[in-house]
């Protein structure tokens, strides 16, 4: 079998009397890329995958896949395929190239080689702090990874623990919690009173990953007063609230949007930004003044006039909500913690007597 020896340089053809490149040779693989599986270990990959171009010209019927470890070693064959695609699994190697092969087992062309740059491992994450809440913990974090080089990056990834008073945080039960675009992220469905670690990292659009943040510990607990609730078209069974439900005195339970009764829903408009938009007719929405306020308490009386339908959703503001039930209005206030492109994280407190416009915060 024939087979072209490798050039790391592109050939090219300048036309005198035109001017412009040659084009790609038919025969030749093109376009070869690569993606790095993260593992957790910034330095050991869970292997990376190759995808190429076929040769225009019809003629490849299989494709060898070479590979080195260093520029000072011959490449080595590591896979033949007949797919336009290979996984290699491991840690990856330094370069690769494709030559693809004609029905007879000859050698037509050859891609160029791809370089693994670990220049493209982005920073990690800072400031990983977190809140508490009912049965879940919301994380959030410094966008130094992304700032750093936002054509690079992708999403990140974050990890999770068990925690004991004797061992600290289990260094060998290390899990993904899930990934994000955003930096901030909810881990849901953990049992109160039960401590775990977290920590996240930052994965480029290749692949690399970044050293981990620092690890952050935290216990969920019952009765937290900071509501999470998701955009409607993220997570419909979590995008509402009810303020009072009924005459029962019971208050505060997210719910979805569809369930009768509901006061408000988390709505994400064509922009992206997050509103609040009331849910029923009996129930309206104000924005509570033009700055930011430092508490929930500074909403000490809620205005009698001046509410809507709806209201952009933005940190550090209040809002305030008048809901008419069976037996009269009420007055609730909200003061918004956090809001991310997919939640929002938010304190409230309601009034329980009859057209009370004192706001105190709900047991």
């Amino acid at each position: 079998m024939r087979r072209r020896g490798l050039s790391l340089l592109m050939l090219v053809t300048t036309a005198c009397d035109a001017g412009f490149l040659s084009p790609a040779d038919p025969d030749e693989p093109t376009e070869l890329v690569y993606q790095l599986i993260p593992s957790g270990d910034p330095y050991s990959p869970a292997g990376i995958l190759l995808r190429w171009t076929a040769p225009t010209s019809g003629r490849a019927l299989t494709y060898d896949v070479y590979a080195r470890s260093s520029t000072s070693e011959e490449f080595g064959l590591r896979a033949t395929t007949t797919s336009t695609s290979f996984h290699d699994a491991g840690i990856p190697q330094l370069q690769y190239y494709v030559e693809a092969l004609d029905a007879d087992g000859e050698s037509i062309g050859q891609s160029e080689a791809v370089e693994v740059d670990e220049r493209n491992r982005l920073p990690a994450p800072r400031s990983l702090t977190s809140v508490t809440l009912n049965n879940a913990v919301q994380l959030q974090w410094d966008p130094n990874a992304y700032d750093a080089a936002p054509d690079l990056f992708d999403l990140y990834r974050v990890y999770s623990t068990a925690w004991s008073v004797a061992g600290g945080c289990d260094l060998s039960a290390w899990a993904l919690e899930g990934t994000t675009v955003s930096d901030g992220f909810i881990s849901r469905g953990l049992p109160n009173g039960e401590t775990r670690c977290f920590a996240v990292s930052a994965i480029s659009r290749d692949g690399h990953e970044s050293l981990w943040s620092a690890v952050r510990e935290d216990t969920p607990r019952y009765d937290a007063r900071s509501i999470v609730l998701d955009a409607s078209d993220i997570r419909r069974a979590s995008s509402a609230f009810v303020f009072m439900s009924g005459t029962s005195g019971g208050f505060g339970a997210v719910v979805s949007d569809t369930t009768p009764g509901a006061d408000v829903v988390l709505e994400r408009r064509s922009d992206g930004a997050l509103w609040f938009r009331a849910a029923r007719p009996e129930t309206r929405v104000m924005q509570y003044g033009v700055s930011p306020i430092s508490d929930l308490t500074s909403i000490d009386r809620a205005p009698v006039a001046g509410y809507v339908d709806a209201a952009r959703v933005m940190a550090g503001f209040g809002y305030v909500f008048r809901v008419q039930g069976g037996d009269g209005v009420r007055y609730a206030a909200v003061r918004v913690l956090h809001t991310t492109t997919d939640y929002t994280l938010f304190d409230f407190s309601f009034q329980s007597q009859v057209g009370n416009v004192e706001l105190l915060r709900a047991p």
